[in-house]
């Protein structure tokens, strides 16, 4: 008898399809004719010219790969200048370039956290930071969003000798703010380590666009470690870990994306370097997203963020799925958060604001959004 052993993806692709949660990929073409409000680009630096040129003259130099792992072939020095340099720019005494922001919250988790640890996330902490929870088999515990008070409570009644505390700077989904000076305060009170990914917060928060820990006065403090990646704001590929130098020489040990993962691309690298030189010249570029940001809540009619983060919840999953296609079909592309990415019941549309967005484009978004979430509300409330 012959049997499928996959017949059960069907069926899991038509529950998928019926709660509207269905995923396709769509290539874009090289040249965009729609106005972006999707990607994470926010200083509109992936086609500037010098990070283009930057990317192209470090393949140039080292070849298209970095041909093995960081602790094989896979260094370069522009790897460790690229280290250097944006360990210097947030603040930190040391960095460590990976090859994701992914992989680098990964590394930095399960190094830093094992068996006989405490691990606390917040509730609304990146997918990568909950995937190393799983991965560091530490004890882990959830605590409520920004609940600075149980993070205290489950610190103080822990039995574990060591303990760390993850949070994004700027979360993803809401694009609000985690309470970083008090859940410092919560964390140096009972002897454990923060750890802040600042995915969202480089290039956007902070004087020159140096991150919330920077804004917030809490840069280099020995006791909290940084992760971000390269893929937004400096508009490359990658991630890095910034911290006190003994953390960069116990990931560069033990962390295994580090250990085993091919370093990464030296075109990725150069771009990165690139669209840093680019913010440190250009620092207004971070309070110009503020700036494109609140234009774009006013027109949603939803508060203004603290970040280039805006988030326009609509409920149901085929609400919001199907108002981020009639934006495309306006020539608006948005993002679209479902399920599992936000709970059940908060689908939205995810806009990210860009530094070098126009008036022209922003009076573009407003005609399109006006519109489409005019429908969508009318929709989700009948």
């Amino acid at each position: 008898m012959t049997t499928d052993p996959l017949a059960w993806l069907d069926s899991h692709a038509v529950a998928r399809v019926a709660a509207g949660l269905r995923r396709e990929l769509r290539p874009r073409t090289a040249r965009r004719s729609s106005i972006d409000l999707a990607s994470n680009d926010y200083l509109g630096l992936a086609r500037h010219p010098e990070v283009v040129e930057g990317a192209i003259e470090s393949v140039r130099r080292w070849g298209a790969g970095s041909t093995g792992s960081r602790l094989v072939t896979g260094t370069t020095t522009e790897h460790e200048l690229l280290e250097s340099e944006l360990a210097e720019f947030v603040g930190a005494e040391a960095g460590l370039v990976f090859s994701s922001g992914y992989a680098a919250n990964l590394g930095a988790v399960t190094a830093l956290a094992g068996r006989g640890s405490l691990v606390v996330s917040d509730a609304g902490s990146h997918a990568s930071l909950v995937d190393a929870c799983r991965l560091s088999r530490a004890r882990v515990e959830i605590a409520p969003h920004c609940d600075v008070a149980a993070v205290d409570q489950l610190l103080s009644e822990r039995t574990e000798d060591h303990a760390v505390v993850l949070t994004d700077s700027v979360f993803s989904a809401d694009g609000d703010l985690a309470p970083l000076i008090e859940l410092h305060r919560v964390t140096r009170a009972n002897d454990a380590v923060l750890l802040v990914d600042e995915a969202h917060g480089l290039g956007v928060r902070g004087a020159g666009g140096r991150g919330l820990v920077h804004e917030l006065g809490l840069a280099g403090t020995p006791d909290l470690v940084i992760t971000a990646t390269l893929s937004k704001s400096l508009a490359a590929q990658g991630g890095v870990v910034l911290a006190d130098a003994r953390v960069r020489s116990h990931l560069i040990d033990t962390a295994r994306t580090f250990i085993f993962d091919t370093g990464l691309a030296p075109a990725a690298v150069g771009a990165a370097r690139a669209a840093l030189r680019l913010l440190r010249g250009r620092p207004e570029l971070a309070g110009q997203v503020l700036e494109r940001g609140a234009d774009i809540a006013r027109i949603a009619g939803v508060p203004a963020p603290d970040s280039a983060v805006v988030p326009v919840v609509l409920g149901p999953a085929q609400v919001a799925f199907e108002a981020a296609q009639a934006c495309r079909a306006r020539g608006l592309e948005v993002g679209c958060f479902r399920p599992p990415s936000v709970p059940e019941g908060t689908s939205r549309l995810r806009l990210t604001a860009r530094a070098d967005l126009t008036t022209a484009e922003i009076d573009t978004v407003a005609a399109v959004l006006g519109e489409v979430l005019a429908e969508a509300r009318a929709f989700a409330v009948a």
